[in-house]
């Protein structure tokens, strides 16, 4: 009986950590894991006995780092653990800085002659980090800085697992077309929040993995992106060099309209892609379970990309001003696409479901009776005279919140699932769930940003009990209570904004049930939330980009 306890005690804290697991005494042959549980790097949650303290289901803690400067710009975090519904937190944030290594090739002759191919190898270049570490290879500028881990020792947690190769990406300029060179370095930060479900495994390898696929991608760009800066301010000193270029350099065509906006958006479109390809080649060879949603905000010249894949949110909050920045995906939003699927490929949905939507469920007793219903191609309704097959299961079951696609599960956008299988049934669900990302643009040039205006990210568990202008009451509240003459205090103002916001979701135990403030229920899912100043970003772009001048 002991020893029963012991291993029950095992799995739960450190089983599903390690491998091989213990169950019931005997070694299990599930695969190793191919990334250790744990919360977010900039807790500082060091030791399994903090993460365990984190996750009780009873007291619920809200916990915030320990030391706000491993977030950019002192921006504010706060998590709490669900009341029950899954052992560990399943949802998982990360950030980082990161920035791209280019080689422009561009001439600053403003006399264009003939030109003469003289191939350059770029130098080992030297960069100093803000905390004086020499970056000398092209591997390591190529790489991303992780704010919360400077020195790179959170890499050791997974140094049995090698790094993938083609995270280390070349520059992108080819040899060929390299006269003049000018180095620049482009910078971008990230922040993402994703939401896992039937297990934790999925969100812990996107947010582990998912920035890397997002440099690569940048990187593979980088040229294209600094490139039109460049030719402008050329063509502003005089240089016609601009018009001498071929229709074709560095892959524009005339008939096209490519712009730095479209190409961050198409890497991160493709990174949010690649990134469920390789859970679906990982999880044939390490434990990596369920799925998660994804949502990411990427600062960059200026402007703010946020690209999402499910239902958590990001809002931007100024004063009693809301701009979402995300729309929900979920079944009922997706109810077209999901349901188009289903007809364009009916063998998808077996003998159990069917893509028609009726306006309430058949029944045996309808058999030759007229009810409205519309198919996938109908935005309106018709009669329709009912037959056996239309009394199968719809593919999107139930309404709201609680609709569920193929009666199973409530994502329809996110990473992983791929093994999921209907409920009883051999029906794989995953045809049906999408990487694909909705990425918007906020251009933070164009406004005059105060310190009260923030972009505030949260998974479901915060929405499902606030509304866009309920949080920005709650932010605005929070921050008011932080004068800025008192810089000590100061500095914690988006650190109490988002600890106010899950409190607020969250609420308090009352007679075994979680209720608001107003005596509403509150939300028993788990919750992470981000509140991030806009204005400091702002002010550290405009300072690079007078650098780059």
């Amino acid at each position: 009986m002991f020893n029963r306890v012991k291993n029950a005690l095992y799995n739960v804290v450190g089983g599903l950590d390690t491998y091989p697991a213990i169950k019931d005494g005997e070694y299990s042959d599930r695969p190793p894991l191919k990334f250790r549980y744990t919360r977010p790097i900039f807790l500082q949650l060091t030791s399994d006995d903090e993460v365990q303290v984190s996750a009780d289901h009873v007291i619920r803690p809200i916990i915030v780092p320990r030391d706000i400067t491993k977030l950019p710009w002192n921006s504010g975090y706060a998590e709490a653990i669900n009341a029950g519904k899954s052992v560990r937190n399943e949802d998982q944030g990360a950030t980082t800085r990161g920035v791209l290594y280019t080689l422009a090739a561009i001439s600053t002759k403003t006399e264009v002659q003939e030109p003469v191919e003289i191939k350059i190898s770029p130098p080992e270049p030297t960069i100093v980090t803000e905390n004086g570490t020499e970056i000398t290879t092209e591997t390591e500028l190529n790489s991303i800085t992780d704010i919360s881990d400077p020195d790179n020792s959170s890499n050791l947690t997974n140094a049995n697992v090698p790094e993938d190769p083609k995270f280390t990406t070349p520059p992108s300029t080819p040899e060929p077309l390299r006269k003049t060179v000018l180095d620049h370095t482009i910078p971008w930060i990230y922040f993402a929040l994703f939401d896992g479900h039937a297990g934790s495994g999925v969100a812990v390898a996107a947010s582990n993995t998912l920035h890397k696929i997002v440099q690569e991608k940048l990187q593979e760009v980088a040229d294209l992106l600094i490139l039109p800066q460049l030719q402008l301010n050329l063509i502003a000193k005089g240089s016609h060099e601009r018009s001498s270029q071929p229709s074709g350099f560095m892959g524009f065509t005339s008939d096209r309209d490519v712009t730095v906006d479209s190409l961050i958006t198409g890497a991160l479109e493709s990174a949010f892609w690649e990134m469920d390809r390789l859970i679906a080649i990982d999880k044939r060879h390490y434990t990596m379970t369920g799925g998660c949603t994804a949502l990411v905000a990427v600062f960059m010249f200026g402007k703010l990309y946020v690209a999402n894949a499910g239902d958590s949110r990001a809002v931007i909050c100024r004063s009693s001003k809301t701009i979402p920045m995300s729309n929900d995906f979920t079944p009922e939003t997706e109810r077209n696409r999901i349901r188009k699927l289903g007809h364009l490929r009916p063998e998808l949905l077996g003998s159990e479901f069917t893509h028609l939507e009726f306006a309430r469920r058949p029944a045996k007793k309808d058999l030759g009776e007229k009810i409205l219903y519309r198919d996938a191609y109908m935005s309106g309704w018709s009669y329709k005279s009912i037959a056996m097959e239309d009394l199968k299961f719809p593919l999107i079951y139930g309404e709201g919140k609680r609709s569920r696609v193929l009666a199973t599960i409530g994502v329809t956008r996110g990473f992983g699932d791929h093994d999921l299988k209907a409920l009883n049934t051999d029906i794989d669900i995953k045809p049906f769930l999408s990487p694909e990302p909705e990425v918007k643009i906020f251009n933070l040039l164009e406004e005059e940003l105060t310190d009260a205006d923030v972009l505030v990210m949260g998974t479901d568990g915060l929405w499902d009990v606030t509304t866009n202008e309920k949080a920005a009451e709650v932010v605005q509240k929070s921050l008011d209570h932080f004068p800025a003459n008192d810089a000590q205090r100061y500095k914690y103002r988006y650190t109490s904004a988002a600890q106010d916001l899950v409190m607020h979701a969250r609420g308090k135990l009352r007679e075994r049930n979680w209720r608001t403030a107003d005596n509403k229920l509150a939300t028993i899912d788990d919750i992470s939330v981000f509140v991030i100043p806009l204005r400091p970003y702002k002010e550290e772009y405009l300072q690079w980009d007078k650098s780059m001048h």
